[in-house]
């Protein structure tokens, strides 16, 4: 099985077995987990916009802080 196919939770575990990865390795991982934020972050900005006052105050947030938080680019943490 080469290494594409390998199901993801064996290549993280993988990696997480090495004492220590290549410098090429660790960009790729730091690559990987900064756009894994982002698109984290985007997703859960877009959903707020769509929350009513109810939903947003079980979360403990305001319509203002809702809007705010949603304003921001997602790379802004």
């Amino acid at each position: 099985m080469d290494d594409i196919s390998t199901p993801r939770h064996d290549r993280i575990a993988f990696l997480t077995a090495q004492d220590r990865l290549p410098a090429l390795a660790e960009i790729a991982v730091a690559v990987a987990v900064m756009v894994t934020r982002w698109t984290l972050r985007d997703r859960t900005r877009k959903a707020l916009k769509h929350l009513d006052p109810h939903q947003l105050d079980d979360i403990g947030k305001t319509p203002q802080e809702a809007w705010r938080e949603a304003a921001l680019p997602f790379w802004r943490d």
